[in-house]
């Protein structure tokens, strides 16, 4: 009698999903059932994302092959061979799922006119990803700013990072000597991800995108290290805890350092890089000169060009 492959089925919502389509990203199969959204194969395990929803906007990730229990627990609570998957009961001290440690990176600040560049990334392990989940940590862009000074201290004090923040005089420097945006957050990234990577090495590395891959490591070949085997994901924030996290972390380093730099001028001065911050940085010019206004702004805006000619 031939011995059954083993399998395991899960039905996990929008956010799994995509969490699971990212990490087996660059395991694609060719797939021509129309049934089936894609098709991945991992060290010896097919995995099946079905395309249908169920009544709970929930779709089936199908696990096949020797190995199943390690990859699908990444993603759902495994069940014995031949029971059913038991629910998670309330008040239960776990996550959702068994939670592999990661770590994600994200930035602040790359479209602010004034204010730093902020780059964190973020370790989670399950602990960590409870508290997360009861932070209601998620897409810093999705959170209040109030809410997130709030937190703030706790997250600092709670979680394991690194940050790197880079002031608008450095990065005008590095801009005039040939250097972009792109190039500047990938080489923040690499300093921050790699010093978590030597701290947690078994974690697995996930980033928001902001370049193709090739494109990433190619700003990286003048770099005495580089880390590899990253899982590059848009709207990572959305797909994995730690870049949520890293977001959080991020965009509070900013506002904090936003903070000091409104009281140090005695000016509250704004975000973004409108037609508001636009006023506000010929006001700037007018009572602080333009070698200030130089030293706070990013020159290659193209707002505060035209105020500088």
């Amino acid at each position: 009698m031939t011995e059954k492959t083993p399998v395991i089925s899960l039905s996990l919502d929008e956010a799994q999903i995509a969490k699971a389509e990212a990490l087996y990203s660059s395991e694609m199969v060719d797939n021509d059932n129309p049934y089936v959204s894609w098709m991945a194969k991992h060290d010896g395990t097919t995995i099946v994302c079905y395309a249908k929803k169920d009544k709970q906007g929930k779709r089936k990730l199908v696990f096949q092959g020797e190995d199943v229990s390690s990859e699908a627990s990444l993603f759902g609570d495994v069940p014995h061979s031949g029971e059913p998957r038991k629910e998670i009961i309330k008040g239960r001290k776990t996550s959702p799922y068994h939670f592999f440690p990661e770590i994600g990176s994200d930035e602040v600040g790359t479209g602010d006119l004034f204010g730093p560049i902020c780059v964190v990334a973020a370790y989670l392990d399950e602990k960590g990803y409870i508290k997360a989940q009861k932070l209601g940590i998620t897409d810093s862009k999705k959170m209040s700013d109030d809410y997130i000074l709030e937190i703030g201290p706790t997250l600092v004090k709670e979680f394991d990072y690194s940050s790197l923040s880079l002031d608008n005089q450095k990065y005008n420097e590095v801009h005039e000597k040939g250097g972009n945006m792109n190039s500047i957050k990938a080489k923040m990234h690499n300093a921050v991800l790699l010093n978590l990577k030597k701290k947690h090495p078994s974690a697995r590395v996930y980033q928001d995108q902001f370049a193709e891959p090739r494109l990433y490591y190619s700003y990286l070949k003048y770099e005495k290290e580089v880390l590899k085997d990253i899982t590059f994901s848009t709207k990572g924030e959305l797909a994995y805890a730690s870049v949520a996290l890293a977001s959080v972390l991020a965009r509070y380093s900013f506002l904090k350092k936003m903070e000091q730099m409104s009281k140090h001028y005695g000016v509250d001065i704004p975000f973004g890089a409108g037609a508001t911050v636009t006023q506000f940085a010929k006001e700037f010019k007018e009572k602080f000169g333009e070698k200030e206004l130089r030293k706070v702004a990013k020159l290659n805006f193209k707002n505060i060009k035209d105020i500088l000619k």
